[in-house]
C-alpha cells in the first residue's frame, strides 16, 4: 500500500463564546483548522486535523502548519501509511521540528492503518478501554461570577470535569479557587490552569495561599525550570502542560519529579505516534494523565480520545474536547459526541469519524506520487 495524493483544507472554526486564557492576556474568538486527506492505491482514505489554539498561545499556527505539509509532502508521498515509523522518520528528516505540522499526517496515518487491520485505533494501538473518559471544560473566564456561570453551564450539559483558567492577579486567583472549590460537586475533577501565567513570586504567593485545599495547578509558570525552582517550596500537585513537547521534556519531567501529571496535547507533541511515547514514560513512572486535543473539530477530539483510551483508567483524568466550545459541525453530528459530560469509543476501524467534505469548501493544495 502506498500513500498516492495529500489533500490539504482549511477550515474556520468559530468560537460559540470568546475565550480568555491566563486571565484575560490571551482572547480568542475562532481556530484555524487543517484538515488533511491521505489516499492510497489500495482505495483506503484517512482523515488528520491540525488544529492550534490560534497564533498567540505557542509557537504553533495555521498557516505553518500548511507550510510544513507542502515541505514534508514530496517525502510521505510513495510510503505506506500503515508503517508509521517510516512516515515519522521521513518527516523528521525532511522538517525537524515543526511537530505540530507533523500531527495531521500522523493521525490520517494512524486512520488508514486502522481501517487495514479493521480494528479503533486504540485497539491498533495495542488495546483500548471502552470505560468513557470524561471531558473537561474549559473554563476561561475572569471574574468569580463569569466563572461561576461557565461552569454551571458545563454541568447542565452533565460535564464532570473541569479546566479553570487562571494566572495574571494573585489576589482574584486565590479569590476564585476559593469560590470553585466551596461549590466543587463529590465527584467533580477540578484542574487550575495558569497557561503560564504567573511569575514565579506569583505562583508560590496562590499555591501557598491555597496548600489547605490540596488543588491542582497546571503549567503554573513559563518553564521547566521555573517549576522545578519552585518545587521544594510548595505542596500542591502539578501538571505539565506547554513545557510537554518533546520525548526529552517528558523524560527530564520523570526523572527530577517535576509533576504529577502530564497534559498530553496531541497537536503540539506531533500526533499519536510520538504522544503514545510519553504516555509510556508516565506509566512507568507513576504520573497520571490528562489527554487533550488542542483544538479543533469532532476529528481532533477523536483522536485524543483514542489515546486516552489507551491509558489505564486509574491513570487518565479526562479528555479536553472542543467541539462543544464551537458553532461549526464538519462532520454533521459522526463521532464521539458527549453523552453525560464523556466521549465513547467507537468500534468504527480506523479513526472512526470522516468529516463532510461539502462542509470542507475547496481545497488548499493538493500533492500527488509521480506517475
Amino acid at each position: 500500500m502506498k500513500i498516492t495524493r495529500i489533500t490539504v483544507y482549511q477550515v474556520d472554526l468559530p468560537l460559540e463564546h470568546p475565550y480568555w486564557l491566563s486571565g484575560g492576556r490571551l482572547k480568542f474568538e475562532c481556530l484555524d483548522a487543517t484538515l488533511v486527506r491521505i489516499e492510497t492505491d489500495a482505495g483506503l482514505v484517512g482523515w488528520g486535523e491540525g488544529t492550534p489554539w490560534g497564533h498567540t498561545y505557542v509557537p504553533a499556527h495555521g498557516p505553518g502548519i500548511r507550510a510544513g505539509i507542502e515541505t514534508m509532502a514530496r517525502f510521505v508521498l510513495g510510503l505506506d501509511p500503515r508503517k508509521l515509523l517510516d512516515v515519522e522518520r521521513a518527516m523528521d528528516q525532511a522538517l525537524p521540528g515543526h511537530l505540530y505540522a507533523k500531527s495531521p499526517i500522523d493521525m490520517a496515518c494512524w486512520d488508514i492503518a486502522g481501517q487495514a487491520a479493521g480494528l479503533p485505533i486504540a485497539d491498533l494501538m495495542g488495546g483500548g478501554s471502552r470505560t468513557p473518559r470524561a471531558i473537561a471544560s474549559s473554563v476561561g473566564a475572569k471574574t468569580i461570577e463569569e466563572t461561576r456561570a461557565v461552569i454551571d453551564r458545563y454541568r447542565q450539559r452533565g460535564y464532570v470535569a473541569h479546566s479553570v483558567k487562571i494566572g495574571g492577579n494573585v489576589e482574584r486567583d486565590i479569590a476564585r479557587i476559593r469560590d470553585v472549590e466551596a461549590q466543587r460537586g463529590p465527584n467533580e475533577i477540578i484542574l487550575y490552569d495558569v497557561n503560564r501565567g504567573w511569575t514565579r513570586q506569583q505562583a508560590l504567593r496562590v499555591m501557598q495561599a491555597t496548600q489547605d485545599l490540596r488543588v491542582m495547578f497546571e503549567q503554573p509558570c513559563e518553564t521547566l525550570d521555573d517549576i522545578a525552582a519552585l518545587r521544594p517550596l510548595h505542596s500542591a500537585p502539578v501538571s505539565v502542560d506547554e513545557s510537554l513537547v518533546t520525548l526529552q521534556d517528558a523524560a527530564r519531567i520523570a526523572r527530577d519529579g517535576l509533576a504529577e501529571v502530564f497534559g498530553i496535547k496531541l497537536n503540539r507533541v506531533g500526533g499519536l505516534t510520538k504522544a503514545a511515547r510519553m504516555r509510556d514514560i508516565a506509566l512507568v513512572h507513576g504520573i497520571d494523565m490528562f489527554v487533550m486535543a488542542t483544538g479543533g473539530s469532532v476529528l481532533a477530539d477523536t483522536e485524543a480520545l483514542h489515546l486516552a483510551a489507551t491509558v489505564p483508567d486509574h491513570a487518565c483524568h479526562a479528555v479536553w474536547a472542543c467541539q462543544d466550545m464551537i458553532t461549526t459541525d464538519i462532520a454533521g453530528g459522526r463521532g464521539p459526541r458527549n453523552i453525560d459530560g464523556h466521549l465513547h469509543l467507537s468500534e468504527t476501524p480506523g479513526l472512526g469519524v470522516t468529516p463532510d467534505e461539502s462542509a470542507l469548501g475547496p481545497a488548499v493544495a493538493t500533492y500527488e506520487a509521480p506517475q
